[in-house]
């Protein structure tokens, strides 16, 4: 073999190895998830140590033109029994996320979608992984700290008031939808608020601590999972007490009372409307 042709075969083999390494790098760069900043909206993949576990959850970033400026809202969105589990997937396939994936590039705010493992609830370690994500939502994304939302389905209903009551002056509204205080059927004992637990008269206790709270409920009439008395005792004690909750019962609607809820414009211009106090300058 000729010399040359022994110093040509070396220059090709390197000039091979560096086009593989492109391609390898190429490849890679494709799996990540997209940037932040992007002409649609889209999901992103997170996820989070939270007392010795790891849990994995979605966020929503809406499309720049739908969401200008600095700093957006941000809705906390909590999932349902059927979602529950350690993929981080699910909690989007149902609820909210359906009806973001129909207006990806119209929803004005960010939504992030933490998940609960199998066979558990909304309730003391996952509560605090819950706002834990949305903290780390809230810095990562800067989103606006006066323009953050609460909202959940059935077991998620039941989070809602979980993580409000826990937090009664972080949420600039809350929107329960199918939930309830107590649990709704002996074979689901741990579905419950343990922000209530043992308090003698639950409803006026929401009520109570959750005075002035921008707080809408939505229920289905014939729902058989979760019967609207929890809805319909803590809208009588806030009406009582002028706490001002809002009440919407569908009277033809089981259980699924989350879609037409998500659906509703009405729903959002209101939500959105809403907004904490801004913070007292110091004198």
């Amino acid at each position: 073999m000729l010399a040359g042709d022994s110093n040509g075969s070396t220059a090709m083999r390197r000039m091979l190895l560096v086009a593989s390494l492109f391609s390898m790098l190429a490849a890679g760069c494709g799996s990540q998830p997209q940037r932040p900043e992007s002409p649609h909206g889209h999901f992103i993949s997170r996820g989070i140590d939270v007392e010795g576990r790891h849990f994995r959850y979605q966020v929503f970033v809406p499309a720049t033109a739908a969401a200008p400026g600095p700093q957006r809202p941000l809705v906390l969105f909590l999932h349902g029994s059927g979602e529950r589990g350690d993929d981080g997937i699910k909690p989007t396939l149902a609820g909210l996320g359906p009806w973001l994936k129909q207006n990806m590039d119209s929803f004005p705010a960010l939504a992030v979608f933490p998940q609960v493992p199998e066979d558990e609830e909304w309730r003391g370690r996952n509560a605090r992984m819950a706002l834990a994500v949305l903290d780390a939502t809230r810095a990562e994304f800067n989103a606006d700290p006066r323009r953050i939302y609460l909202t959940g389905m059935s077991m998620g209903g039941y989070g809602s008031w979980e993580l409000a009551l826990a937090r009664p002056t972080g949420f600039a509204a809350v929107v329960p939808i199918c939930g309830a205080l107590l649990a709704p059927r002996p074979e689901r004992p741990g579905l419950l608020v343990d922000q209530l637990a043992g308090v003698p008269d639950p409803y006026t206790a929401a009520a109570t601590r959750l005075h002035g709270v921008p707080l809408w409920m939505f229920h289905g009439a014939l729902d058989d999972l979760v019967p609207t008395t929890d809805d319909r005792a803590v809208f009588q004690a806030s009406q009582q007490s002028g706490g001002g909750f809002r009440y919407t019962e569908y009277l033809d609607t089981n259980h699924n009372a989350w879609d037409p809820t998500y659906r509703n414009p009405a729903m959002w211009q209101w939500l959105f409307a809403q907004q904490l106090p801004a913070p007292r300058s110091p004198r």
